[in-house]
């Protein structure tokens, strides 16, 4: 086995890479790669990916392993699994990072189980313990606790971190770039992507925003999110919504930030007209800064957020609107 420390690229629909991509390569490097004696190296799987090693270059990666097929085109979970997989058994890495988004959370367990590595989903912290086995940090118990968990044996080590848990730095490199000699075989694929549909916004993807905006139930209304949206543009920010708001029909599911939505680790969190329940705190706790406005001072998210506002949202929004414009503006 190698002393290796790879991180998987995350790619976006329109084939760019993930931050979250950048934020563990930059972390790996620093907790990682030194302890280990081995390299930094970045994996590449799609289709037309060649291309993007000197992307991954300028965040450390010493290596870029490359799969490029036309079978990896559109993400399916079964090609994904059986490159990575691949590609694992041939190198054996010490350790595997991959962002703990949706395509992440879909195949990464499943490569796990094929290469019979353990797997640790959604660290925001990693590390390595006195001997030098892997041990990361994640919030359980509705993000009420942070949770330790070192692995023991001398397999591959995988891991999925949250995004924006680390903050990415450039120290660029000219990447080895490496054809992985994975052979996929269409009969392995059962399952075909015949339409991807995604919804065009301006506005910063949710899980990757550096600031978010969120309503709750207490908006009333979908005309009412107006508000919610304003702020969020005027910031550069996010948008987001708790259950009750997306349950209501005010806003669509994909804004969802909870237990059963997304989970969020921005630097701004603006919580309006929510009241703080623990699923939704679940998928916003790790937030570096919370503000909330609600007109309940026994709100429980008071009890959660750095600084907060009681009172009406339709007498505060206006004039904070107006405030924030006039400070931007200076």
């Amino acid at each position: 086995m190698s002393n290796d420390v790879w991180v998987v690229a995350d790619l976006k629909i329109d084939g760019t890479i993930r931050k979250v991509t950048f934020e563990a390569l930059t972390e790996a490097k620093k907790k990682l790669v030194g302890k280990l004696g081995g390299k930094l190296c970045a994996v590449l799987l799609g289709s037309g990916v060649s291309g993007l090693e000197a992307e991954l270059g300028k965040y450390g990666a010493e290596k870029v392993y490359v799969v490029d097929s036309d079978l990896l085109k559109d993400f399916n979970t079964e090609g994904y699994v059986n490159a990575l997989g691949e590609l694992i058994k041939q190198n054996e890495p010490a350790v595997v990072i991959a962002g703990n988004t949706v395509f992440g959370q879909d195949y990464f367990p499943r490569a796990a189980a094929r290469v019979g590595a353990g797997v640790a989903m959604d660290a925001i912290k990693i590390d390595l313990s006195g001997d030098n086995k892997l041990q990361i940090e994640r919030y359980s118990h509705s993000s009420k606790a942070i949770q330790t968990q070192v692995f023991h044996d001398g397999a591959t080590m995988m891991a999925t971190v949250r995004p924006n848990s680390f903050k990415a730095e450039e120290s660029p490199t000219t990447p080895e770039v490496i054809s992985g000699s994975v052979e996929l075989n269409p009969a392995d694929i059962h399952v075909k992507v015949l339409e991807l549909q995604t919804k065009e916004s301006d506005r910063p993807e949710l899980t990757e925003a550096e600031r978010v905006v969120s309503g709750g139930r207490g908006l009333a209304s979908e005309e009412n999110f107006k508000y919610i949206y304003e702020l969020a543009d005027i910031l550069g920010a996010a948008a987001g919504a708790t259950r009750a708001a997306v349950d209501a029909g005010y806003c669509p599911y994909d804004m969802q930030v909870g237990q059963t939505g997304k989970a969020v680790s921005p630097n701004l969190y603006i919580a309006i007209a929510i009241s703080g329940s623990v699923q939704h705190f679940a998928g916003m706790g790790s937030s570096k800064v919370i503000v909330a406005i609600n007109k309940d001072p026994e709100a429980p998210i008071f009890q959660k957020c750095d600084y907060g506002i009681v009172g009406d949202l339709f007498d505060i929004l206006p004039p904070f609107i107006e405030k924030v414009k006039a400070l931007l503006s200076e």
